[in-house]
């Protein structure tokens, strides 16, 4: 039998400064060591391509810190590395995220000759205040020219913005978010600031430096998004990501249905098939000790451990209940060997489906638009 197609994650750790808001695997370095950390990521991909054999390859996803910080050079060796490794199947997506500093942006055209048929710009706003709270190193006009940029040469285009900022009004975000939208081609990643543990946001928000807006405001501004979205064409396909009809990342669906994925680089997670059991996977996060595992052993793995069928079936329906699809009870059998309804406390389910958070469609258990909005408290409740 055919394994299903697996989805690829290289994660590039370094940035030029740390963004307050971030909590990502990112790190800052004078001077980067480009070759090293290129040898490296080739050598983890070629170690993990070992183990899995030649599956097919659906999607690859350069994530960071910054990857377009990378030389092309690297990008197209672990491009041509992974479509010798693995079966890319066709029209395999390739995605790097980048930043729309002018340095970054030179580097678009070359990036697209090495492979890469995806870009995901990281804008966070299109108001200069706001950028500048944010930590972001780039202008308004940086941002817009990079947006130019990369639908000229690329066929699919992403960026992200920030919003449910302090001080933001509904009026205003719909303002920016129409500027946005205006600019946008097939995908937007639009994101409610939080606040995550060990940012430097912590501990502005612990000190009353900063404030968020109040829940019911958050509530309107997530709903304005919506709206406001929809109106140019753009569905809420997951929580947080819009995208035409046929444009939705192929790679972060993958693992919101619960795919196969494999992760390389530092800090790098993933979820892969071995020997018919699902295998988390976890890399050093720190990038030289990272490397250094990587120069001794072939890998920087820290943490390998077999999933049982009760963390498969939390994992898949905590990811599965962001997409607007839901998730299909019948891949949950085949990828957990459990029923859903054997994984969902009874009595929330019941009273979740009463106030139209969750419905069944089709075989399908999908959070409403009203669900969605309440999923971080929904979820620990009906998941068993």
């Amino acid at each position: 039998m055919t394994p299903e197609p697996l989805a690829l994650y290289i994660h590039w750790p370094f940035c030029l400064s740390r963004c307050p808001y971030c909590d990502f695997n990112a790190h800052v370095r004078e001077t980067i060591p480009q070759t090293r950390f290129r040898d490296a990521l080739r050598r983890e991909l070629a170690w993990e391509a070992a183990r899995l054999g030649p599956r097919p390859l659906r999607s690859i996803f350069f994530g960071g810190g910054t990857p377009s910080l990378m030389e092309p050079e690297t990008v197209a060796l672990l491009l041509e590395d992974a479509r010798r490794l693995f079966v890319p199947v066709p029209g395999m997506e390739v995605t790097l995220e980048a930043n729309p500093t002018s340095v970054e942006t030179g580097r678009l055209a070359v990036l697209r000759d090495a492979g890469v048929n995806r870009i995901s710009i990281g804008i966070q706003s299109l108001e200069p205040e706001p950028l500048a709270m944010l930590g972001r190193r780039h202008s308004v006009d940086q941002a817009i020219a990079a947006l130019e940029t990369a639908r000229r040469l690329f066929p699919r285009v992403s960026f992200d913005l920030i919003y449910a900022r302090p001080g933001q009004s509904l009026d205003a975000w719909r303002r920016e978010l129409r500027r946005a939208l205006s600019l946008a081609a097939d995908h937007l990643s639009l994101y409610q600031l939080t606040i995550e543990p060990g940012t430097k946001f912590e501990a502005l928000h612990r000190s009353g430096g900063i404030v968020l807006p109040e829940d019911e405001l958050a509530a309107a501004l997530y709903e304005a998004t919506q709206e406001e979205a929809a109106r140019f064409g753009l569905l809420a396909y997951e929580i947080s990501n819009y995208a035409r009809p046929g444009a939705e990342s192929r790679h972060n669906l993958q693992y919101w249905r619960y795919g196969d994925y494999a992760g390389i680089g530092p800090g790098a997670h993933g979820r892969v098939t071995l020997g018919g059991r699902l295998i988390a996977t976890r890399r050093h996060r720190a990038p030289e000790p990272w490397a250094e595992r990587v120069e001794r052993d072939g890998h920087g793995s820290t943490e390998e451990t077999v999933l049982g069928q009760k963390e498969k079936a939390q994992e898949m329906l905590l990811m599965g209940l962001r997409l607007a699809e839901g998730v299909s009870g019948e891949r949950f059998f085949a990828r957990t060997g459990q029923t859903l309804t054997s994984c969902l406390d009874p009595d929330t389910l019941r009273q979740a489906l009463e106030e139209s958070y969750v419905l069944w469609r089709d075989g399908r258990l999908i959070a409403t638009a009203e669900g969605r909005k309440r999923l971080d408290a929904l979820l620990p409740l009906i998941v068993i």
